[in-house]
């Protein structure tokens, strides 16, 4: 049995103003990608947000928070000995960045554990890391496999007003961004923002970012950050 059909007029939609994590670069309540080579200090830039996130320190070109809590899932890094000593030597609020134990359940995109522990831990910044991590079998080269998964992880964002970040790693193909990235096009559609970060020539501890995508707000100004 199909459901009803409904129908709903634009004049009785009500208008509502973007926020942000970090303006115009992450907006809260929409998912964002930082992309970049590997070894590129993506992980690194999402480290540093988090930290400012966790003590209310006003990110680049932006305005000050409140302190809110982090969730940063990673299935590349251990959490012991590189995540949690890099985000002390950053300064971060440890007990304010939580993690979900994946010991006995695998955690994907489309899981309804990620609805949750925003829910539970008010956690206003969700970090996925990497994105082939968390695909739960899906296969990222087809928009079938990708548009599923990306349309409820938004509305996990925007239910929740928290900003859901995604990093992936680009292909070896030169080009623009929006085709470098691995997988589907439908990856950076689905995405609201897109930062790209690399290393800038001849500066080894200094990386670009660049906002290449941006539907919210005109796009960010380039920064170089240590």
């Amino acid at each position: 049995m199909t459901s009803e059909l409904k129908i709903i007029s634009m004049k009785d939609i009500k208008t509502e103003k973007v926020d942000w994590l970090w303006k115009p670069y992450i907006p809260l309540g929409k998912i964002s990608l930082v992309q970049g080579d590997p070894g590129c200090g993506k992980t690194t830039l999402m480290l540093s947000v988090s930290e400012s996130v966790t003590r209310g320190t006003a990110l680049p070109n932006s305005r000050r928070n409140p302190p809110s809590n982090v969730i940063f899932q990673t299935a590349e890094d251990g959490l012991a000995d590189t995540i949690k000593p890099r985000l002390e030597l950053l300064g971060a609020d440890c007990n304010r960045v939580h993690i979900i134990n994946e010991d006995e359940h695998a955690l994907s995109l489309s899981d309804e554990w990620i609805e949750e522990a925003i829910i539970r831990t008010d956690a206003k910044l969700f970090i996925f890391d990497p994105l082939q991590g968390y695909l739960g079998g899906t296969d990222m080269h087809t928009a079938n496999g990708i548009r599923p998964i990306m349309k409820q992880l938004a509305r996990v964002a925007d239910r929740t007003k928290c900003a859901i970040v995604i990093i992936g790693h680009l292909n070896k193909n030169g080009g623009k961004a929006q085709y470098r990235g691995l997988g589907s096009i439908d990856i950076y559609a689905a995405m609201r923002s897109v930062i790209t970060v690399g290393k800038i020539p001849n500066e080894e501890n200094m990386r670009a970012v660049v906002h290449n995508k941006s539907n919210l707000a005109p796009a960010g100004a380039s920064l170089a950050l240590n």
